[in-house]
């Protein structure tokens, strides 16, 4: 049974103890130094890009206006005719209209892109 366990967990190799005594144990700062490395390194990583581009694009929501050209995220494109608190119209042939949430626009276009709606 021992020689079992002795595969299952290796026996441990003699620890050179000497007469100077046994290494200490190591400090509360070697344990959580990496802690100090990667939450910066994780901000600016992460957090921040996903910040900034949420940011731009709240402010893309917020200044859209009545004829600007968008493409919505599921690729649809068209002339924005109303504009509403949470939803949108959008123009995207003649006399078809759809309705859209704001937060499902994807990009504004540049004027003149979509010729003949």
């Amino acid at each position: 049974m021992l020689e079992i366990l002795d595969f299952l967990i290796p026996v441990a190799q003699a620890q050179g103890t000497g007469a100077a005594g046994s290494a200490s144990p190591p400090g509360v700062l070697a344990a959580i130094w990496p802690l100090f490395v990667l939450l910066p390194l994780f901000y600016f990583m992460l957090l921040r890009p996903q910040m900034k581009r949420a940011k731009e694009a709240r402010e893309m929501l917020g200044k859209l206006a009545k004829g600007d050209e968008v493409v919505s995220s599921g690729g649809l494109a068209g002339r924005i005719t109303t504009i509403g608190e949470n939803y949108i119209t959008l123009e995207i042939a003649d006399k078809v209209e759809v309705k859209l949430q704001k937060s499902a626009i994807g990009s504004v276009l540049p004027k003149g892109t979509l010729k003949n709606l």
